[in-house]
């Protein structure tokens, strides 16, 4: 069932589903089941859910921009999401997942060790490795499913996003006034606002956003702020 999931998803999407995919795949979505009962990486129970809301939710990504071969930063992956999602769908992306929450990160290490996913797995906080030269503007795109207002994470995700490069912010359908009100913050943050692209979740009624946002100049040496002052007084 999952397989076949899988396959008439990326079909409709219109996104090459490579071999072997599925088996990992498979392998992720038993591995994140298990690791749930020891801490909360997911809400969805089903196989069904998951592969729909998660993979193929995910994998949409690779539709809003062309990430074959490039660096990508998946920023507040939680579960893996998207980021290891879309290592699987495009092997030839260079992706790293990050995330505050250290359980989480040896969850997503031992797995795609043991899997052969080529990832590279960071615990740490996005508005502190933010200032890090060794990350910062170091990524052709980063991604993010995280639930923070886009004005918000937009300061979290874009100092790590090149000059030319993309930031990927997926979002519910409803986020026209979000979208807007993130206008400011990008500008300041040296970005704007490209394309939103938009796509219902194959097999569901579930309509999904990606906005995409272009890095234009570098970002302010004083951004990030710390997470208090950014939610305190948002760009």
């Amino acid at each position: 069932m999952l397989e076949e999931i899988l396959a008439g998803g990326f079909q409709a999407l219109g996104i090459p589903l490579p071999e072997g995919a599925p088996a990992l795949y498979r392998a992720y979505l038993t591995a994140l089941a298990a690791a749930n009962r020891d801490f909360n990486l997911t809400a969805i129970e089903t196989e069904e859910g998951a592969a729909r809301l998660h993979i193929l939710d995910s994998a949409a990504v690779l539709k809003a921009a062309d990430l074959r071969g490039k660096t990508v930063l998946d920023v507040g992956t939680g579960g893996g999401l998207p980021g290891l999602a879309v290592a699987i769908a495009e092997p030839s992306a260079k992706v790293t997942l990050l995330d505050a929450t250290e359980k989480k990160i040896r969850f997503l290490e031992d797995f795609s060790k043991s899997a052969g996913i080529g990832v590279q797995c960071v615990a740490a906080r996005a508005e502190e490795l933010g200032h890090d030269p060794e990350y910062r503007e170091r990524f052709d795109a980063v991604v993010s499913r995280a639930v923070a207002r886009l004005r918000v994470l937009a300061e979290l995700c874009l100092p790590f996003v090149k000059v030319g490069g993309v930031f990927l912010a997926m979002k519910a359908e409803d986020s026209d006034e979000e979208i807007a009100e993130a206008e400011n913050a990008l500008n300041t943050l040296g970005a704007r606002l490209r394309d939103v692209y938009e796509y219902v979740i194959p097999g569901t009624d579930v309509t999904r956003r990606v906005a995409v946002v272009e890095k234009l100049a570098p970002t302010p040496e004083k951004y990030p702020r710390r997470w208090a002052a950014m939610q305190k007084k948002p760009l």
